[in-house]
Order: structure tokens, then sequence, then C-alpha cells
């Protein structure tokens, strides 16, 4: 797996960063299965031109994890216009220019995308965008990312390059800020969010947090409220899917952030503890988690003007809040479907059966959401056409009469067929 060449190297500027270049050599079948046509011509045309090229952030992290990542992001020491310019030379095609002006050009071969962006420094910060210069120096980009085990890059040969001692932190699954935890969150306040969202995925524990991280975050907390909405939500939801979600949450609200990212100030976070336990091992959709947080549609109002969530989202959280505790399991017969299949059949809306599969998640009705997940809606059998053929021509009529036979339907178990149904009709 590994051909290992352990180089510490102290480099750094006085005053700033001093750190122990820490590399090795990456052989994983992971790793090799990146190296694509595409891949590999992108590589030769970088060597060809003398500029460096590396995998970057999240990528390198996954494949020390030995996992094959989903997005691979290249960082590299040509600048925007130096990169247009070999793609044009080679007649490449590069496509979505936004991330330009931030350094990152996209590159299109053999039928892959892929976002090359040059190494940067940033000039100046405002807690939500930075306004960045280019650099040719890999230590000086790996400084301005946020997290140890973001930081780290990986050359084309499998050569690891580790500033901050990431690789050390993912071995011990320790979630650190790069140097300064407030100096980090003071340049991204939504730097706080992926602290906890990735803290989620590579801690094995919850609450071996550095005390000195929580302060800073509780002291820098409310540089949320100017971050929109919508990069809160992403970050929220999947942090509520990861692990130690419940832990997390009722973290940030010991640390006095509800307030800022669209969750309830008095949230009911007892309550969503107990829904995270039952619903955990069920892969419930974040608002399902969240919904517990929300006492009424108000909040659930709130919480969208504030997140901007979803439609499908928002029905959901409202769905969950209006019938938790209304539509559950029979007392007389509490092995029976029949309430829920019974509410999916008077809903008649086409999602009705997923919403109901997630409020047995939060119900933690385990049993019923295995039967309810192989359950299949059946179909009414008979129609207004039917009912007309009888000699009922009023709308109102025929509208009452499905109601009545829907019931007498539902009663059956949904096992009467049309010709059954249509005897109950009285002429």
């Amino acid at each position: 797996m590994w051909g290992r060449l352990l180089r510490p190297q102290l480099i750094g500027r006085p005053g700033l960063f001093w750190r122990s270049l820490f590399t090795m050599q990456l052989k994983t079948s992971e790793f090799q299965s990146l190296f694509t046509d595409g891949l590999n011509g992108l590589a030769e045309l970088f060597e060809k031109h003398q500029y460096e090229l590396r995998i970057a952030g999240g990528a390198v992290r996954d494949l020390l994890s030995g996992k094959r990542p989903e997005d691979v992001d290249f960082a590299t020491t040509a600048t925007p216009e130096e990169m247009k310019s070999i793609f044009q030379a080679a007649g490449i095609r590069m496509i979505n220019n936004k991330g330009e002006k931030h350094g990152t050009i996209t590159a299109r071969l053999h039928n892959e995308n892929f976002e090359v962006t040059t190494l940067r420094v940033d000039v100046q910060t405002d807690g939500r965008h930075a306004e960045v210069e280019f650099t040719t120096d890999w230590q000086k980009d790996a400084e301005r990312r946020d997290l140890t085990i973001n930081s780290m890059f990986l050359g084309l040969d499998g050569m690891l390059y580790d500033y901050f001692k990431g690789y050390e932190d993912l071995q011990n699954r320790k979630v650190r800020f790069v140097g300064s935890a407030e100096q980090r969150i003071q340049e991204d306040y939504l730097r706080i969010l992926r602290y906890f969202r990735f803290y989620g995925r590579v801690a094995s524990e919850p609450g071996e947090h550095e005390p000195d991280t929580l302060e800073a975050i509780r002291e820098n907390g409310r540089g949320l409220a100017a971050i929109s909405g919508e990069r809160i939500w992403v970050e929220l939801k999947k942090m509520v899917v990861g692990s130690h979600a419940a832990h997390l949450l009722e973290l940030m609200y010991n640390l006095g952030l509800a307030q800022y990212i669209g969750l309830p100030p008095d949230g009911d976070v007892e309550a969503m503890k107990r829904v995270w336990r039952r619903a955990k091992d069920h892969s419930p959709k974040p608002m399902t988690i969240l919904a517990a947080l929300l006492r009424c549609p108000e909040e659930v109002e709130k919480m969208d003007v504030r997140l901007k969530v979803s439609r499908e989202e928002k029905t959901l959280a409202l769905f969950l809040v209006k019938h938790r505790r209304e539509l559950r399991k029979s007392q007389e017969d509490p092995d029976s479907l029949r309430p829920f299949t019974d509410f999916i059949i008077d809903s008649r809306e086409l999602d009705s059966q997923s919403k109901v599969c997630e409020l047995l998640k939060y119900q933690g009705e385990d049993k019923l959401l295995a039967e309810l997940c192989r359950w299949s809606i059946p179909r009414f059998p008979v129609s207004g056409h039917d009912l007309r053929r009888l000699g009922i021509t009023s709308g109102k009529e025929i509208g009452t009469s499905l109601q009545e036979l829907r019931d007498v339907w539902k009663k059956s178990r949904y096992q009467m067929d049309k010709e059954e149904l249509l005897s109950h009709v009285k002429p």
C-alpha cells in the first residue's frame, strides 16, 4: 500500500508557520484507478510545459482513508492565463469560466471535466469572501485552507505533501484547524459548520474537541449571521446525516449558534436526541432529525426563510411536525400498518409513502418501517366512469359515492374488486 519515503524538512517563514514537511508515497488501487486517459493527458500537458500539478484537498483525504474520491480537485503553479494558453494550444475545450477569477479553469479531456486551480493566498477576507492573489508556493496555499486534513497535496507520482500534520490527524481521527482556529474562522465563518461536519465524518468518538477550538467557535459564532442560508444549509444537512449528529447539534446549541443558522433558539434538544437514536441506523433524511427541534409549523416557516430549504424538505418538516403525535400505530393492533396505509391511500399524493417512512423512522417503529418499505400502494378499482354507467350523473353524488366505496375498500384491507364494490352502490 505504501512505499514509505519520510522526509521531514523544516520550512516556513519567520513569524508565520514553521512546519516539518512530511512526505510519503501512496501506492493504492484507489489512487491508481484515477489515471484515466483524461488524467494522463492532463498530466502530460502540465509536465511538458513544466508546471507542477497535484491533487488537492478532500480527494487526498479520501485516498489516504482508502476511499476512491467522487470528486478530484487539482492545484497547480500555472496561472489561469498560462493554463488557458496551454489548453488553447492543445485544442482542449474549456468550460464554465465562472471560477476563473478565483483561479479555477475547467478543462474537458476524453469526456471528463478537470477543475484545476492556481495556488493562492488570501490578501483580504471579510468572513464570507476572500480576495486572492496567485502564488507558486505550495505551503502558502496550504496555510489558507481550513482544516489540517484538508490541507494536503498528492503528486501524480503518489508523493504526499503534508505541511500541518494532516496525515497524523487523519490517522488519529482528529479534526483541527490549520494554525489559529480563531484566524481561520474569521476568514470565513462558514468554517465553523465545516468543522462540525468533518468532525462527524472523521472523529471516532463524540466530545473529543480541543477546548481552544470550541472557545474560538463560541466567540465567533455571531459571524454566521452574515453567511447566506443556502451555504449554511449545505453544511448543516451533511452534518445531520453524519456520525455524532445529536452530540454536534446539542453542542451547537450549547455554543449559542442556533439563533444564527435558522434553528429555533429554544429548540427541543432532548426530543432531537431521542429521534436521532431511533432513526440513525435507517438513513434518515436531514429534516427528519431537525424536525424534532421544531415545536410548531411557524418554526418550520422561520427556518425556511433563513435556510431556503427545498420545497420537498419544507413539506417533510411540516408533515412531521403535524402528524408525529396523531398518526401512530393502533393500540388495538400495534403490529398493523393500517393507520399508515390508510393515510397514504387517502392522501393520494405521490410522495406520501416516503413521508410516512420518515415518520416511522422518527417514531422508531423499525418493524412497521420494514413492512411499509415492502408495501405497494394498491390501485382503487372504481372510477367515476363506472358510476356513470350505473346511472349516477351528478358530480356531487359521484364524489360522495366514490368516497363511501373507498371507505368500504379500506375496511376490506384493499382486497375487494370492482364488481364487489359496485354491488354496494344503491341505484
